[in-house]
């Protein structure tokens, strides 16, 4: 049996879509977990984990296996049942929504379900993940892990909005919800006037603010740094995870980096081509060179475009987003609660309802009315600013005491 055979058969090719993303996907925590210790030492100025293995390559699996055998400790008073399935709820999305991710052009191998209904799906999806937090600081019976649990869920509720409206602007402009599509309708000409570039979303207009606000959401859905408040240690000692340990901590450890690499995949699906290698159309290039003394560069122009090496490119993108993860971390403190849910209301949604709507102008009406549009708001924005900065503010009265306490 040949593999175009063994995919197109009904159970086994239903096994190679469902293994390869897994696999995929659960053996590269191990060593995205390394990478970011090795970059985070390299960015502070310190070493970073080097002595198990040759250059520290086996330091995550000795701290797997650490984890494994380390003794459960279980509090008391936690409700047993919630306690031990927070951490696969929390793991569980993560996989659900890789695999509705296309890596490559091939649609009898990726994605393991292309629904008609993908960006809905996965919205739905990753909306699941903090069920998983919210339960475990609740079962822990622990005020440090509620807390944890209850910044979660504000969080997710700040930032979905913002998250959903930057993905309905690239649903505007691509014209459907699968994300095989979507992938498609960017390797058309770059702003449907450029043959030589493919029209990659991060590459328009509204496209770089889109993007913009996407990955700053998707930092505050992941519970990183600068917007891990959910677990801030300054804070609520771990957070959600306060009380767990041995594999049921590694559990939601793995949970959250299987998540950054979802959502990294997602936005290089949404807005970075997928697996094009380059914004630039290698294939129209190679055209060019197929007759002249330089055919042999035509010929690897194209194959780098072709379908053989598609996986290669989607996760070398995918390990530069999660760098960029990091390079986050090292760089931006952690915000205040209060300035996470300014940001969230104050910024990141009205930019991204603003955007979308200057997307709906393009799509109706052209460029021009779409420029003009910005232009107001832009205007009509400093104006609102520069009259609220002008206000002057209300004194208020400030009481300490109700009423005055004689001193003994």
């Amino acid at each position: 049996m040949d593999i175009a055979a063994l995919l197109a058969h009904p159970v086994w090719g239903a096994l190679v879509r469902i293994i390869i993303p897994l696999a995929v996907l659960l053996l590269s925590i191990p060593f995205v977990i390394l990478w970011e210790r090795r970059l985070l030492g390299w960015m502070q100025d310190r070493i970073g984990p080097n002595r198990v293995g040759p250059h520290g390559l086996l330091q995550t699996i000795a701290d797997g296996i650490k984890l494994f055998f380390k003794e459960e400790v279980i509090p008391r008073g936690v409700d047993r049942i919630i306690y031990t399935i927070a951490p696969g709820i929390a793991f569980l999305p993560a996989v659900t929504v890789f695999a509705a991710i296309p890596w490559g052009p091939n649609p009898d191998l990726t994605p393991v379900a292309n629904t008609n209904i993908g960006v809905l799906y996965i919205l739905a999806i990753t909306g699941l993940g903090v069920y998983g937090t919210v339960l475990a600081g609740w079962a822990s019976n622990n005020k440090y892990s509620l807390l944890g649990g209850l910044r979660s869920s504000a969080q997710l509720i700040s930032y979905e909005l913002a998250m959903g409206f930057s993905l309905a602007a690239v649903i505007l402009s691509s014209g459907t919800l699968e994300l095989p599509r979507v992938v498609a309708e960017q390797a058309g000409p770059l702003w449907g006037v450029v043959p030589w570039m493919h029209n990659w979303y991060i590459l328009t207009p509204w496209g770089i603010v889109a993007g913009a606000l996407f990955f700053v959401c998707m930092i505050a859905e992941t519970n990183r740094a600068p917007f891990d408040l959910p677990e801030a240690e300054s804070e609520l000692v771990a957070g959600f995870h306060t009380e767990y340990s041995s594999m049921k901590f590694a559990v939601f450890f793995m949970g959250e980096y299987a998540m950054i690499l979802t959502f990294v995949a997602l936005y290089t699906v949404l807005f970075f081509g997928g697996w094009q290698p380059l914004p630039i159309n290698l294939t129209y290039m190679g055209s060019f060179l197929a007759g002249g003394s330089f055919a042999w560069l035509g010929s690897v122009l194209k194959f780098l475009e072709s379908s053989w090496i598609a996986g290669i490119w989607f996760l070398l993108k995918v390990f530069i987003g999660f760098s960029c993860f990091i390079w986050v971390r090292a760089t931006l403190p952690r915000l205040r609660y209060d300035q996470l849910m300014a940001l969230g209301w104050k910024v990141l949604l009205p930019m991204a309802a603003v955007n979308l709507w200057v997307v709906a102008i393009w799509l109706v009406f052209g460029w021009p009315a779409a420029i003009l549009a910005t232009l107001l708001v832009t205007i009509g924005f400093l104006w609102l600013q520069t009259f609220l900065a002008k206000t002057p503010e209300a004194p208020r009265e400030v009481k300490l005491f109700d009423e005055a306490v004689p001193v003994q």
